[in-house]
């Protein structure tokens, strides 16, 4: 878990029953406040999702506690490290879901797809009858996805199971790998499959970020960079910062392309944004970024325009 950077980064989920989540909730963010660490955890009675970051330590006390609630004994983490924090303050959010899908009787921990080790990926995508599919939203595949994927065109995670049903005559019969970023919505859309009869299904265990982090890049079949939901914005290969902007009107990444458009004015819109704000909006968000310039040179963090913790996918 350590490294050079000063701030570690912690993915995680964990699909087990949570009884009682509310009560959950007070203790888990009194240990993650006392460790000093921020971010976003989601708790809901399927299991918990999110990313944290802070020290070492403190992230590696706030794990001892969460791997000593009820079923998250073998709970997996994906590390990474930011030398600024990704995170300005720290939430423990109850929630129907972990990941929204809106399949109520979807359960992964009865059924799942096939897991396919990062370094075994490039092989099974490459087979002429794989059928790849993206199940990220749009605007994160914009940003990098494997190649010859798939891409729903989803806006969010709860149109994947009815853009499956609308192209399920074209699936049928096929092997189908599925991709994501973290694993989390993997799990859901391969148990989602199988519950509707398909039973060759793939997906990328660890998502995205394990392949990155372990795959060289002189073997990936990635192209682009990867959408993580945190000051980050991107990442590339070995999991290192890469170069999108966040535009702070609607959330999307911005490639280093879209940021030399004049449409792109930080803090205020870009080119993906700019004919859905009207003007009185665009005002507010540019005095909000006044407020985040004028907080960052006194050295203190303005929270006013963090990321949602919607469709989180850790």
């Amino acid at each position: 878990m350590a490294g050079g950077s000063p701030i570690t980064v912690a993915a995680l989920y964990h699909f087990t029953r949570f009884d009682h989540p509310e009560a959950l909730r007070v203790p888990l963010l009194a240990a993650c406040e006392e460790a000093g660490i921020k971010g976003t955890l989601l708790l809901a009675r399927e299991g918990i999702n999110g990313t944290i970051a802070g020290s070492h330590n403190g992230i590696g006390a706030v794990l001892g506690h969460i791997r000593k609630l009820p079923g998250c004994a073998g709970l997996e983490v994906k590390f990474s490290h930011a030398e600024a924090p990704p995170f300005h303050r720290m939430k423990v959010r109850l929630k129907a879901e972990i990941v929204t899908m809106g399949e109520p009787d979807i359960d992964p921990t009865l059924s799942v797809g096939h897991y396919v080790d990062p370094h075994d990926w490039n092989a099974l995508i490459s087979d002429p009858d794989t059928v790849v599919i993206d199940t990220r939203n749009d605007y994160e595949v914009a940003a990098g996805t494997f190649r010859g994927a798939l891409d729903p065109k989803t806006k969010s995670f709860r149109e994947f199971p009815q853009w499956f049903r609308a192209h399920r005559e074209e699936l049928e019969g096929k092997k189908i790998a599925m991709l994501c970023t973290g694993g989390i919505r993997c799990e859901k859309s391969t148990s989602f499959l199988r519950s509707e009869g398909i039973e060759e299904v793939y997906h990328l265990k660890g998502g995205i970020l394990k392949y990155l982090e372990e795959v060289p890049e002189e073997q990936t079949l990635w192209d682009g960079e990867c959408f993580v939901f945190d000051e980050r914005v991107t990442v590339k290969h070995g999991l290192e910062i890469g170069t999108h902007a966040m535009c702070r009107a609607c959330r999307r990444p911005v490639s280093p392309e879209a940021q030399q458009s004049p449409d792109y004015v930080e803090g205020v819109s870009c080119p993906a944004c700019i004919d859905e704000r009207d003007e009185a909006q665009r005002a507010r968000y540019a005095e909000r970024q006044r407020q985040e310039e004028l907080a960052r040179q006194r050295g203190a963090a303005h929270v006013g325009a963090e990321f949602p913790a919607a469709d989180r996918d850790a």
